[in-house]
């Protein structure tokens, strides 16, 4: 791998200045294409007929750094620049430089007066706006692309490489491309699809969704309503949530650290867990308290605990009324401010929880969604 990435490194040099060289046509592209096969990168197309000449806007789901490098090895197109600071990086990675920093309305209307030039190569857009690995789902799509022009054709790409993972969430693009280097090789698939236009009176959200749903059935991924900035927020959990320094099982009794005589037998890791746990039980008195600590444990997260519990992922027996009340006492302040709105706001009447599995997958569904609703309506009062 290290001989292949250093070899890949020269010859990479000079793709890129034959690439610039060159003018944009059919030649420069074979060229270019049989010099990235040398790189590792091999791009195979399906279905070139369907590809559209007359349409000026590609919509693509988006894998890896290079998505728009590729597809421009077979076709003519433009994906403009979004994010960074535009100058000769951005140029030299073949994104296109519109000189818009404002909204995203002056940026459709700049494309739309891109796209109003017939001599000007079709744009390619890349509506997810962050990369995914491509094999669970597609990032839930802006509307901004589809507001330019009626006719869109989408572009179905999946990516395989071996040994390692194609995409890492939250790394630069120079790590990718120095991966690309490294690996034998990485075969990009492109599947064209037939143009979709926008019917009458249809919203530029609803003809997004769509197109969506099309590009998910092709590639056979969920259709998420995740969106990037989803996966920002994720991935700004992952670095400020450390890991469990005592999993059950991983470190013997007599091994951690002592403690004060008032917390004996209390790490500080249980202590957290309590206090999270009873954090959880404020918000669903029913479930039983065991069975919160030892989701916590795994998920180290109140918010994400108590949608396991809510959702039926994590299987219990609800806890009577009374051991409800006992368990999960209001404090003095929850008390106060409780007293204080009680005059204003009445507390919706839910439907206890029901005390018997229900048999039937129907019951349990209206079960846990009357249970929901009425949760909801508590925390919004």
């Amino acid at each position: 791998g290290l001989c292949l990435l250093i070899l890949r490194l020269f010859i990479g040099i000079h793709v890129f200045l034959v690439s610039c060289a060159l003018p944009d046509s059919v030649l420069r592209r074979f060229i270019v294409r049989v010099m990235c096969s040398v790189l590792g990168l091999f791009v195979r197309q399906s279905d070139p007929q369907l590809r559209d000449v007359n349409v000026r806007v590609y919509i693509a789901n988006h894998v890896t750094q290079f998505d728009h490098n590729v597809i421009n090895l077979l076709t003519s197109c433009n994906t403009p620049a979004l994010n960074g600071a535009p100058g000769f990086i951005c140029w030299s990675r073949g994104f296109m430089e519109l000189g818009v920093t404002g909204s995203r309305a002056e940026l459709v209307d700049s494309l739309k007066v891109y796209s109003s030039h017939r001599g000007n190569p079709p744009l390619l857009l890349f509506p997810e706006e962050a990369a995914t690995n491509g094999r669970a789902g597609l990032l839930r799509f802006s509307s901004w692309p589809f507001s330019i022009l009626d006719v869109v054709q989408p572009v179905a790409l999946q990516v395989q490489r071996p040994l390692i993972t194609v995409s890492v969430a939250d790394s630069s693009w120079i790590t990718e491309l120095l991966w690309t280097f490294f690996v034998p090789f990485t075969v990009y698939q492109v599947r064209w699809m037939p143009s979709v236009p926008r019917r009458a009176e249809e919203l530029s959200e609803d003809f997004a969704l769509r197109v969506q749903e099309l590009l998910a059935m092709e590639l056979g991924v969920v259709s998420t309503r995740l969106t990037a900035a989803d996966k920002t927020e994720h991935m700004k959990r992952l670095r400020h949530t450390s890991p469990l320094p005592f999993a059950p099982g991983s470190q013997p009794l007599a091994a951690r650290p002592r403690m004060p005589s008032s917390l004996t037998g209390v790490v500080p890791e249980d202590v957290r867990i309590m206090a999270m746990a009873q954090r959880v039980k404020e918000v669903l008195p029913h479930v039983p308290l065991e069975v919160i600590r030892i989701d916590l444990a795994q998920t180290n997260c109140v918010d994400t605990t108590i949608a396991n519990l809510l959702e039926g992922r994590v299987p219990f027996f609800p806890e009577s009324k009374e051991a409800g009340t006992d368990l999960s006492a209001p404090s003095t302040s929850q008390a106060a401010a409780a007293s204080g709105i009680q005059g204003s706001v009445a507390v919706p009447s839910s439907k206890p929880a029901t005390k018997q599995f229900a048999k039937s997958p129907v019951e349990r569904h209206l079960s846990l969604q009357e249970r929901k609703r009425a949760l909801y309506d508590y925390a919004r009062r």
